[in-house]
């Protein structure tokens, strides 16, 4: 249990005029150092209005480490399924949660193993580098958050001191393209910022929101997670403001089985049609499916990881013409399940593998429109480290999720695949 004393890895102020990343210690603050670093920060909420395809404002809330029929069975869960579309091949990259949150923000999840406190380095690039490409208003709700773009371990209930946030639970405060930022770090706010921005209208146009260790099932189960999500998204749906050709997801970071990773996963909001609301789409997605799809939505290019081949949503499909991939998930068992070799990795595989994986600089990702130029200019087509026009993350060196078939029908012509 952490208390107001043990908020391990604290990060000191952050300077408005000088953003820094600053490496993890054992310091131990005092909770009047935290509060007069939270004192010294003013959060940060530009605001666009960029036109997409299917929908305008996308925002993601992630649960934790529940299985698919668990949360199914939950009937706040249900509820909300009905208003929606409930994604019934939905999978996770790997275990546990913190390399999940990364895949989420970077379509890599760069071999992590672990809930480890990680900086990633600056020239790693992210959904927040493809956004800014067209100037859309990004941002990142964190409950309990103690300020905008704290980059500590954890922060603890300051009644109960329970767990509270987690800095893994944080996808883009792990990145040092964000830190080292001016103005980057206080986009990632806590909820006090999120009501603020509805109030005023400010919202970004795409959000990835964190409920705390207690409300995101982590430290508790899919019964409290459910009674928050009740509280929480239907008053937001009724909201004009927010629901206007709104899409909102809601997953989990993983399952919490041994078996395949397939997670219980939601899309509902305003930018849903009246005729496919209580619908299923049976489409093979990921955690890099959504990059992809915020990449085909808004016309941005790829970061040319596992985002390059991922199938689109379906919703965003239709308006492209793009056709997705089916995927034979039976091959693997354990699908998703494990995690390949790479520099984040704790066990054997790093000791061949402590390298960051090169990303590829092809034309033939999935959204259509090339790959961002900051990772062009920083690969300069080199040979990519792994197969990332798959629709399915392999590594034929390990054999982790090797052998998969996938197929499509596209312009008349059969197109097969297989990750070997």
């Amino acid at each position: 249990m952490f208390t107001k004393q043990t908020l391990l890895a604290f990060i000191g102020t952050l300077s408005l005029a000088s953003a820094r990343t600053i490496p993890a210690s054992d310091d131990v603050p005092s909770l009047a150092e935290v509060e007069a670093a939270a004192a010294t920060v003013v959060p940060y909420s530009p605001v666009s209005n960029v036109k997409g395809l299917a929908f305008d404002r996308f925002h993601q809330i992630w649960f934790e480490n529940q299985g698919y029929q668990t949360t199914a069975d939950d009937s706040n869960f249900a509820k909300i399924a009905k208003e929606g579309i409930l994604l019934t091949n939905y999978f996770a990259t790997t275990h546990p949660s913190q390399p999940n949150y990364v895949a989420s923000a970077a379509g890599d999840n760069f071999g992590m193993d672990n809930d480890d406190f990680h900086q990633i380095p600056a020239n790693v690039s992210t959904i927040a580098d493809l956004l800014d490409t067209k100037r859309i208003a990004w941002g990142q709700y964190q409950e309990a958050l103690p300020y905008a773009g704290y980059q500590g371990y954890n922060f603890s209930n300051q009644k109960t001191y329970a767990n509270d946030y987690m800095r893994k639970h944080d996808p883009l405060i792990i990145f040092d393209s964000i830190t080292n930022d001016d103005l980057r770090p206080r986009q990632i706010k806590n909820f006090s910022s999120f009501y603020e921005d509805l109030k005023h209208e400010r919202l970004p146009q795409y959000s990835f929101i964190t409920p705390n260790m207690t409300n995101d099932c982590h430290d508790t189960n899919i019964t409290v997670g459910g009674n928050f999500l009740a509280d929480f998204l239907p008053p937001l749906l009724k909201n004009e403001y927010f629901a206007k050709d709104t899409l909102v997801l809601i997953t989990f970071d993983e399952n919490n089985s041994i078996g395949e990773n397939r997670v219980y996963s939601i899309l509902v909001g305003g930018a849903i049609p009246e005729h496919l609301k209580g619908t299923t789409d049976d489409t093979f997605y990921t955690h890099y499916s959504i990059i992809a799809s915020l990449s085909a939505n808004w016309g941005l290019p790829s970061l040319g990881r596992w985002d390059c081949g991922a199938n689109i949503l379906k919703l965003v499909a239709e308006k492209t013409g793009y056709v997705n991939w089916e995927v034979d998930t039976s091959a693997v068992k354990n699908l998703l399940n494990e995690t390949y070799p790479g520099p984040l990795s704790e066990n054997i595989y790093s000791k061949y593998e402590p390298f960051w994986p090169i990303p590829t600089t092809s034309d033939r990702c999935t959204a259509g429109h090339g790959v961002v130029d900051i990772v062009k200019d920083t690969y300069n087509r080199r040979q990519p480290t792994f197969n990332y026009i798959s629709p399915v993350p392999y590594d034929a060196r390990s054999g982790y999720n090797t052998g998969i078939k996938y197929w499509r029908t596209k312009d008349g012509k059969k197109e097969t695949g297989i990750t070997n």
